[in-house]
């Protein structure tokens, strides 16, 4: 038996690296893929599998070991219930993007909740800053300010002048996810910091303001500096799974500095009294994005996330 990380997804073909540093091929076995069934990805880039050499001299996939954490998501693909997007991360690199195209804070809250309940670090870059109108980082600064406040390291990047110093010390050494939506400038951000992979970057469509998918598949690199990303492809939505709706308040960092003084213990800050969380947002002490985003959330609903930039 041999075992080994996956370093790249295709949806029905993976490669493993083994610890000898060689490039394996594998499918996943029968048995295996009926017991991971639920999931559109069940097995993702980052994850340590097993591998055995088959009769007709290739490779299956045996099994997966227990995971650290992972990233998950609701499958856009009905059949199906989660999609797992990567796997054994220290951290995730969220780029975002408030124009061309535009990035629902929504989304961002959903995704910093989910690596929030799997104990992953998130730092939130925003990108094409070069881009922007003196007024447009203004209204972006105030957002950097929401999200620093909470305590979440936040950057500003542009791939035409980039400084790369900052983000070699911050992926050195460790397995980081890229992600965020199609077009916020994840092929771009990789092939400013490792030159020599060369990935192919894709336009912002005129007439939808939207990112055009360049990346179709996951893939981990190794940076000559030290450390490994994964590279993925963008994410339209973001739907919250695996998370208990009257724990979500535990994974949003302000809620659950100010809960602890709740009347209740089993407050959900929607219509209890005496909720310090609802007065917290009152006082602007919690953003009211933030709490508007934790309602959606518990709701299972959408918002008209691109007013609350104003």
């Amino acid at each position: 038996m041999t075992t080994g990380t996956v370093i790249k997804s295709t949806g029905s073909r993976y490669t493993v690296r083994d610890a000898q540093g060689d490039f394996i091929e594998a499918l996943v076995k029968g048995k295996l893929r009926l017991t991971l069934n639920r999931n559109t990805n069940p097995i993702a880039v980052g994850d340590k599998v097993t591998l055995e050499l088959q009769d007709d001299n290739t490779y299956g996939i045996t099994g997966v070991l227990p995971r650290k954490n992972y990233i998950i998501r609701r499958s856009t693909n009905l059949s199906k219930q989660t999609h797992v997007i990567a796997a054994n991360l220290d951290q995730a690199l969220l780029l975002v993007t408030t124009q061309n195209p535009f990035t629902p804070l929504g989304f961002i809250d959903r995704f910093l909740l989910t690596a929030e309940a799997y104990h992953i670090p998130v730092i939130v870059l925003f990108t094409k800053w070069d881009q922007y109108s003196v007024q447009e980082q203004e209204k972006t600064k105030k957002l950097i300010g929401v999200y620093e406040k909470t305590g979440y390291t936040c950057h500003t990047f542009s791939v035409n002048d980039p400084e790369t110093g900052f983000l070699k010390n911050i992926l050195k050494d460790k397995t980081t996810l890229i992600s965020g939506h199609s077009g916020v400038g994840k092929s771009s951000l990789i092939n400013c910091i490792q030159p020599g992979l060369k990935l192919k970057t894709g336009e912002i469509s005129v007439a939808h303001k939207k990112g055009t998918h360049t990346t179709t598949f996951y893939e981990m690199f190794e940076l000559s500096f030290g450390g490994e990303i994964i590279d993925s492809p963008g994410i339209k939505g973001f739907g919250v799974v695996e998370i208990d709706k009257n724990e979500l308040s535990h994974y949003f960092p302000e809620m659950r500095k100010a809960l602890v003084n709740c009347k209740f213990n089993n407050c959900l800050h929607i219509d209890e009294p005496k909720c310090a969380v609802k007065e917290a947002v009152e006082k602007g002490e919690i953003a009211f994005h933030r709490y508007k985003n934790y309602l959606n959330i518990y709701y299972d609903r959408e918002a008209d996330d691109e007013a609350m930039y104003d």
